[in-house]
């Protein structure tokens, strides 16, 4: 099971990550989670929001380019060692991880990894295999 996530492209100037933002907050949509990657001109906002529709629609209204993509929710202890645990699962099986960002919230006692991988089935059916908990769409509205 995978979870869409918004990827804006944001000129590397000062105010524009803000101006996202703000933009995003105007439409009363909630960050669940964010990562940036920047390179000298752009960089790459990549969020998990409460409403993806309604913030895609708002950030292109804005003027910026957004894409939405799949990537998986994971659950892991949040304890020395904990994704590395996960991450063996896909050595083990081949999988290439394209990139990916973790976050916690109060309301749980493990660390929330957003990942994207080169397989995402092959990657859901070794996390299932492996008995790793995945993350949906109702699971974000409760962080």
């Amino acid at each position: 099971m995978t979870v869409k996530q918004i990827s804006i492209f944001v000129e590397n100037k000062e105010g524009r990550i803000k101006k996202a933002i703000d933009t995003l907050a105007k439409e009363n949509i909630n960050i669940r989670a964010l990562s940036i990657a920047d390179t000298t001109k752009y960089g790459i906002l990549r969020l998990i929001v409460s409403d993806n529709e309604k913030a895609i629609e708002a950030l292109e209204n804005d003027g910026f380019i957004v894409k939405e993509n799949e990537v998986i929710l994971l659950s892991v202890p949040d304890e020395p060692n904990g994704l590395n645990s996960t991450l063996a699962v896909f050595d083990e099986t081949g999988i290439n991880l394209e990139y990916l960002y973790a976050f916690v919230s109060s309301k749980t006692d493990e660390a929330i990894v957003v990942m994207r991988l080169e397989n995402m089935e092959k990657a859901i059916d070794a996390l299932n295999e492996n008995n790793i908990k995945i993350l949906d769409t109702k699971d974000i509205k409760e962080l």
